[in-house]
């Protein structure tokens, strides 16, 4: 077993001229208050490694002009399609009107397993919510289903940037096995 060096690893991914042409993952991402820009540049690399369709800031989550972003992000600013919209309701609820379903990264009185997706679910937009209160009560409601992780310590959740990097490989690993 040899490591890849980082020419030999570039070599096997597309670069930023062929994105246009690359097949996406019919994942859409709503980032609801997501205060840290450090987690909002870790979710754009996450973002960008499983290829999603487009990745959307909302509220007062920071956008890729922060250099913390930038910095996290390692590039993946460039190669994620992403908008700002001040308004997650709205948002949503144009999202909907082309068919998407609106399943929230949330621990709730109904949500179900992450691994419970099904592939009828798709196109399908994940929404993660700010790292100490969630997703907003209001956000939740215009949500279809909710999706959460297991917890087996005593605390109640992850990073969100963690947990939005499970769940989006265990989506992306359904859809395509199913």
């Amino acid at each position: 077993m040899k490591k890849l060096t980082h020419a030999e690893i570039q070599l096997k991914r597309l670069g930023l001229g062929e994105l246009d042409k690359a097949m996406r993952f019919p994942l859409y991402v709503v980032l609801d208050n997501i205060r840290s820009m450090y987690n909002v540049g870790s979710i754009f690399r996450t973002s960008d490694s499983i290829m999603i369709q487009k990745l959307f800031l909302t509220g007062y989550t920071p956008t890729p002009e922060k250099k913390e972003v930038k910095k996290t992000a390692l590039g993946a600013t460039e190669s994620v399609y992403w908008e700002y919209r001040k308004d997650p309701i709205s948002l949503i609820k144009e999202l909907k009107l082309q068919g998407i379903k609106i399943c929230a990264l949330e621990i709730t009185d109904s949500s179900i397993p992450y691994t419970n997706i099904k592939k009828s679910d798709f196109p399908l937009c994940l929404v993660v919510g700010n790292e100490i209160t969630g997703i907003q009560n209001e956000v939740l409601k215009e949500c279809d289903f909710a999706i959460e992780l297991p917890m087996y310590g005593i605390k109640h959740s992850l990073n969100v940037a963690v947990a939005y990097g499970i769940a989006v490989y265990e989506i992306r690993k359904i859809y395509e096995t199913s």
